[in-house]
């Protein structure tokens, strides 16, 4: 079937469900590791309380994208179920979280919430192959990665905005605050609207053959498919998976541990550690009371500087879209750009540590963001069998999470070891991994993945 061109406005209500799987993402990745310092979790300690947010995803998202790939209802279509299914339980958790109790509840609420955003996420990014024919598959890419940057930026300035408007960073020892509680409560809404929009305004496209589809069903199971399609996965999409190893590892550092690292070397308000005060004594109850107030601002403040790399990837995404919509690109040599110019947004982070130029480096990292959720997908699609574009992106994602289990299984910490002590140097891990992905994408050399070829 040739599928027709889409308007933008298609384009945008097929993709505007990510807003809401943005804010669930923005909101875990921004605040996961201040809301496990409150409940008591050591800096070191931080990186593998967060393994289960890629452990999910390599679970889940193979599992999501073959069946997605084999569901078809004239009424219900193919991926909306799955939006559907993944909004539900990620709303009802991020209501949940900032209310656990103890650490242990936190660490498995994370499991929860990443396995159920990736319920919804994956289809995502194989809709827009569904939907769009090749030409417009950039544009498509694009303009989700634009939705995104909304969604992280709003997202990230949540706890930030509630505080402004007079709800309480003060708290208790091992209680998360009233702020990060409402935000969390107003982004489980925000993810369930969206993902309502799109399904009730995208439709979605029959298989092309019905009796081939219902064969092809009944053939094979899961494990032979994914094991099978592992064997037998293009090159070019091992290639795309060692850049995006790379480009992951460094996300997966700043997501797990810029806010201890920020909090101490930025805003010097590092979180304060209980057995350090004698409860006892109100001297000291008020000491805690202070530095465990400045520790909460100072996290709004990381997490709001960290909202500004949604709002760049953003107006990068906004450039691409005005462009892709009417010119073809070099996916590969944009990439590379992007992921340069994001490397030393992280490493300046360390070199000019002023809390007035963290905005203009995250500024940075947002650009090599907002390329990673575009750039590798387009080129991707160009390359896979579109009866199989679901388990593709859900094979796809094992290049994402297996970059996240070595860094949460000790790898972010010993490369940091090898430049100092101090935190922040997860952070110049981050840039040195994000500029070696950069210079990876001189392993691309298929021309229709590079750039479209009618």
């Amino acid at each position: 079937m040739k599928k027709p061109l889409l308007k933008f406005w298609d384009i945008w209500n097929m993709s505007f469900g990510f807003l809401g799987i943005q804010f669930g993402f923005a909101l875990q990745g921004g605040f996961m590791s201040r809301i496990f310092q409150t409940l008591g979790a050591a800096k070191d300690d931080i990186p593998l309380l967060w393994i289960a947010a890629p452990l999910t995803g390599l679970i889940v998202q193979p599992i999501i994208g073959y069946l997605s790939d084999r569901t078809w209802h004239p009424k219900f279509g193919r991926r909306r179920p799955f939006f559907l299914i993944g909004a539900i339980l990620s709303s009802l958790t991020l209501f949940f979280v900032p209310h656990s109790p103890v650490l242990w509840v936190a660490v498995g609420c994370l499991w929860i919430l990443d396995a159920s955003i990736n319920i919804s996420m994956e289809p995502f990014r194989a809709l827009v192959a569904d939907k769009l024919p090749e030409q417009q598959r950039s544009y498509g890419f694009v303009v989700q990665t634009l939705i995104i940057g909304v969604g992280t930026w709003v997202a990230s300035n949540l706890p930030w905005l509630v505080s402004e408007l007079g709800v309480s960073d003060a708290a208790a020892p091992g209680v998360i605050p009233m702020s990060v509680k409402v935000a969390f409560s107003i982004g489980a809404f925000v993810f369930f609207a969206s993902i309502l929009y799109t399904i009730f305004t995208t439709k979605e496209y029959p298989p092309e053959d019905l009796d081939k589809f219902e064969k092809m069903k009944s053939e094979g199971s899961l494990l032979s498919e994914i094991f099978g399609y592992i064997q037998t996965m293009p090159k070019t999409m091992v290639k795309l998976g060692v850049i995006q190893f790379f480009s992951w590892f460094a996300f997966f550092a700043m997501w797990s541990l810029a806010n201890p690292a920020l909090t101490e070397h930025v805003y010097h308000s590092p979180a304060p550690v209980e057995e350090a005060y004698d409860f006892a004594n109100p001297l000291d109850q008020a000491r805690f009371q202070a530095d465990n107030t400045a520790f909460q601002k100072a996290s709004n403040l990381v997490g709001s500087n960290m909202g500004i790399y949604g709002l760049s990837s953003m107006a990068f995404a906004l450039l691409l879209s005005f462009y892709t919509s009417r010119r073809t690109i070099n996916r590969k040599l944009i990439h590379m750009g992007s992921l340069f110019i994001g490397g030393f947004g992280f490493i300046a982070m360390y070199v000019f540590p002023e809390p007035d130029l963290l905005k203009f480096w995250f500024a940075c990292v947002g650009i090599s963001w907002g390329s990673i959720l575009s750039m590798p997908y387009a080129m991707l699609s160009s390359v896979v069998d579109s009866g199989k574009m679901g388990i593709s992106m859900g094979i796809f994602n094992i290049f994402i999470v297996l970059p996240q289990i070595t860094a949460a299984l000790g790898g972010v910490n010993f490369a940091a070891s090898l430049l100092g002590e101090s935190t922040i140097f997860a952070l110049v891990v981050a840039g040195i991994s994000l500029l070696l992905s950069g210079f990876c994408n001189f392993l691309i050399t298929e021309k229709n993945a590079i750039r479209y070829q009618p």
